[in-house]
């Protein structure tokens, strides 16, 4: 199904209509559209060309012909994995040329008030595909091969599958016209708000879905049906968002998730071999949601092709591997990575009541070029015991014909409470490095965050460790010691440093705003007191953007402030301060 390897992209035709201006204002054409998708594309077969881009919609989309070359690669099944039909499938791109501008004015507020492993992404597209390919006499070649993909930066896959299951069958049918249509109605959305439940009108069809919040508790049910009960047709209430049926992904592992998260908080090199880009890219994106809330700080692609522009990248051999989890359907690739640390060799999938045959753990030194058996090929040694308990839950429930939503609650739950056992002791150890808020003065520069001294973190253990919340036994220490090595503990770290230092400029400003600024202006020079209504300035616009978590009142107090100040000034510098 594939090009062959000298075969270059066709580029896409444009279409009529679409805005062509280069950046979206508020208000403008397509505004709306971009807090959901990048673009819509449309990749079919070529003979000559191999894929070939065949429509972007809108036409003024961004992407660049590097871009657009991976998205087509990367929206077809190889020829190793014979999809027939329908199949659903995702990938995640590199940008091209750094970060981009956020278009949407919301997309900042939005990305506060989501968790930090939900927000958009600043450097990769996520594509999602809707591949058909069906027998038809009347295409030279004898098969309909076609696939309509969402370009998005956000990681919501259901939502986007959801939506992928309405509008390809009929685009695949009715073509353009449709495809138009159904993207005028996403310009119609409101943006994605955190902790709002949004309906989302679509080809005669209502989504109605949750925006994740970081106020929302864990584990919570989804969100009652709310606003527009009147609705005709009644919506279809999606419970997420972005969470995958665990518990069907994760079958054929089942007796190795807890080594497979692991793998995953220490940022491990971990290569998917499956059957389907379908099955490689659940697999990947389940294992990178294993440590939600935490963040998955390394890369991950959840289908990537001998194609990709960083082929040659991630399988050079003059350096370590990178921390990234590949997705790959390719044989080829187990010889190719043959010198990555681990290695989980995925089989075909089982429809059938009872539990998949589960991989075994094999040695790294066992791995064949050709056929190479279903296993995770590893020499690591998890540091914790297996919960033998939760695999008899999962099996009781596999036999009593419980719902897989149930099972997949089940199995979230027990690696949420692991992720969280192995982080609360870093969060009470963090918030010890805090200053005491008596210690912030109005008029002298805060207190500095104390550093973290990994050995004080370790010896706190022994009193506030993850004992106190999690049964299971084994070498926490040693995991910790492998964690502080990790990408995952510098993307916490410097998360959590960055709000810890926002919150003590806010607890700052909220005493410069509980002073009397009278009685500090009297002995003050002009340049003293310019320089304090420059620096309440910035921390207002820094506040207004939310970046500060002040409260409403203590704004109002500082522009008050400001007010009072400037007017003690001489007239020409009351001029230049309030200067637009």
């Amino acid at each position: 199904m594939d090009a062959g390897p000298g075969a270059a992209p066709h580029p896409a035709r444009g279409r009529p209509g679409a805005p062509s201006s280069a950046t979206r204002a508020p208000g403008a054409p397509w505004a709306r559209f971009s807090a959901w998708l990048e673009c819509v594309c449309v990749v079919t077969f070529d003979l000559e060309l191999g894929q070939a881009l065949e429509l972007v919609y809108p036409s003024d989309s961004r992407l660049t012909d590097k871009e657009k070359s991976s998205i087509c690669y990367l929206s077809f099944p190889d020829s190793h994995s014979g999809c027939l039909g329908d199949t659903q499938f995702s990938f995640r791109i590199r940008q091209c040329g750094g970060q981009r501008h956020l278009w949407h004015p919301d997309d900042r507020h939005g990305d506060s008030g989501v968790p930090v492993s939900l927000q958009r992404e600043a450097a990769h597209y996520f594509g999602y595909v809707y591949f058909r390919q069906v027998k038809d006499s009347s295409v030279k070649r004898g098969y309909f091969q076609k696939s309509l993909v969402l370009v998005s930066r956000l990681p919501f896959v259901r939502l986007f599958q959801a939506l992928l299951s309405l509008i390809a069958p009929e685009y695949f049918d009715k073509l353009v016209p449709c495809l138009e249509a159904v993207c005028s109605e996403i310009d119609q959305w409101p943006a994605p708000m955190p902790g709002q439940t949004l309906n989302l009108p679509v080809m005669g069809v209502v989504l109605q879905v949750h925006i994740p919040s970081r106020a929302d508790k864990p584990e919570s049910s989804p969100p009652k049906q709310c606003g527009h009960e009147n609705l005709l047709p009644a919506p279809v209430v999606l419970s997420s968002v972005h969470e995958l049926d665990l518990f069907r992904c994760f079958q054929p592992v089942l007796a190795h998730v807890q080594m497979l998260w692991e793998l995953m908080l220490l940022g491990e090199p971990l290569v998917v071999l499956a059957p389907s880009p379908a099955v490689s890219s659940e697999m990947v994106l389940a294992l990178t949601s294993c440590l939600q809330p935490l963040k998955f700080c390394c890369d991950y692609r959840p289908y990537f092709t001998v194609h990709d522009s960083e082929f040659k990248e991630f399988t050079t051999r003059t350096q370590a591997p990178p921390n990234v989890v590949l997705g790959v359907t390719n044989p080829f690739f187990i010889k190719t990575l043959q010198h990555w640390p681990h290695i989980l060799r995925i089989g075909e999938p089982r429809m059938s009541g009872d539990l998949p045959k589960q991989v075994k753990l094999k040695k790294p030194s066992r791995l064949k070029t050709l056929d190479t058996k279903p296993g995770l090929y590893t020499a690591y040694t998890a540091h914790l015991h297996r919960d033998k308990a939760l695999l008899r839950r999962l099996l009781k429930g596999l036999q009593r014909e419980r719902p897989s939503d149930l099972l997949s609650a089940l199995l979230r739950r027990h690696l949420l409470e692991l992720t969280q056992s192995f982080i609360i002791p870093l969060e009470h150890y963090m918030a010890s490095l805090m200053p005491l808020q008596k210690s912030i003065t109005p008029w002298k520069t805060p207190p500095q965050i104390r550093p973290f001294r990994q050995d004080d973190f370790l010896r706190s253990l022994e009193h506030s460790g993850p004992q106190l919340t999690c049964m299971l036994k084994g070498d926490w220490l040693g995991l910790y010691r492998r964690f502080f090595k990790s990408p995952h503990f510098d993307g916490w770290y410097r998360q959590r440093h960055k709000e810890m230092a926002q919150k003590l400029e806010a607890l700052h400003l909220e005493a410069i705003c509980e002073a009397n600024i009278e009685i500090w202006m009297k002995d003050k020079s002009e340049v003293e007191v310019v320089d304090l209504v420059l620096k309440l300035r910035e921390r207002l616009v820094r506040a207004q953007g939310h970046q500060l978590p002040v409260k409403e009142a203590t704004m109002k107090r500082a522009r008050l402030y400001i007010e009072t100040v400037v007017r003690s000034l001489p007239m020409d510098l009351q001029v230049v301060l309030c200067s637009p």
